[in-house]
């Protein structure tokens, strides 16, 4: 649909309350920066303070831009809360937040619907379950993972069942519920996907990080990662790859904008980590770099999601 962007007043919601809240607010300053230069009205206006959701509520916004990463703002809550408000939004509604934020019921559906994806235990805090107990179920090279936070914060991969106890207990420090999966090795790959009836792929970015996994550092570091876009696959790897990402992005209901993060192992088969509905949006983030490889800037990106948004 086509838009006059100096007609649409932009509520920018960004910093809020999760462990990710600096990472939110540098993703805020970033599409601030893009919606601006497109056109748009903006307000910055932080979740995490009060006097800023009453400026929500009162103000006369056309539409949302989402940039709260981890939870509060990309489970669901947020999402609710403008559906409420009759508030259009970017990305993902409230069931499809809620679903892709928590990495274990993903999985569900990624199996459920024939989507290749790592085999993995749930343990829920107090939950007595030993480390070999876990070995034996996903293998001796395993990650440990919180199932609900993003950034790859507070992930670990380890070998052994004591090392597996360590992690857990270290993991359950920053959320109730912990994914143990099976470690793949392999090349890291992600795909972004914009659309809302008819979804479509972006170029396939293949991430080469400097640390053993793409970690938080590796993420927003400068320098902490290189992002090889398009990736160096096969015509037939690309197709794969974004055949995934799109079936993530339809399995999990998802709308407006998605980015699913995968591995190619040794044999060369693709298996889906998981699928973020608030993708980055800071100067090292990757929906950006996917955006600049299809041929669109930043601000026409943003401007993009805008659409979509309103198409909704």
């Amino acid at each position: 649909m086509a838009i006059n962007p100096q007609e649409i007043k932009v509520a920018l919601l960004c910093g809020g309350k999760s462990g990710e809240r600096e990472i939110s607010l540098a993703s805020g300053k970033g599409a601030q920066v893009a919606l601006e230069s497109a056109g748009f009205p903006v307000q910055v206006l932080d979740s995490s303070r009060k006097e800023d959701l009453v400026a929500l509520v009162e103000g006369d916004f056309d539409v949302a831009f989402i940039c709260l990463h981890g939870r509060y703002g990309e489970d669901g809550t947020v999402q609710g809360f403008l559906e409420l408000l009759g508030i259009p939004y970017i990305g993902s509604g409230v069931w499809s937040s809620a679903t892709a934020i928590d990495k274990a019921k993903a999985k569900v559906f990624y199996q459920h619907n024939g989507i290749p994806t790592p085999v993995a235990q749930v343990l829920r805090k107090g939950q007595s379950v030993t480390g070999q107990e876990l070995v034996t179920k996903v293998g001796n090279h395993c990650v440990v993972k919180p199932a609900n936070e993003g950034s790859a914060l507070g992930v670990f991969i380890v070998e052994g069942p004591e090392a597996v106890e360590d992690a857990l207990e270290k993991v359950f420090e920053i959320d109730t519920e912990v994914l143990v999966e099976t470690y793949v090795k392999g090349t890291e790959f992600t795909v972004s996907v914009l659309g809302n009836d008819n979804p479509e792929a972006m170029p396939v970015i293949q991430i080469v990080p400097s640390h053993e996994f793409y970690d938080f550092e590796s993420k927003y570091a400068p320098g902490g990662s290189q992002h090889l876009c398009p990736a160096p696959l096969s015509e037939e790897d690309t197709k794969r790859a974004q055949e995934l990402a799109v079936a993530a992005h339809k399995v999990l209901g998802c709308r407006g904008v998605s980015r699913t993060d995968m591995i190619k192992d040794e044999k060369g088969n693709f298996w889906v980590l998981e699928t973020n509905t608030v993708p980055g949006m800071t100067e090292t983030s990757l929906l950006p770099d996917a955006g600049r490889a299809a041929g669109m800037s930043f601000s026409q990106l943003c401007q993009r999601l805008v659409e979509l948004a309103l198409e909704q």
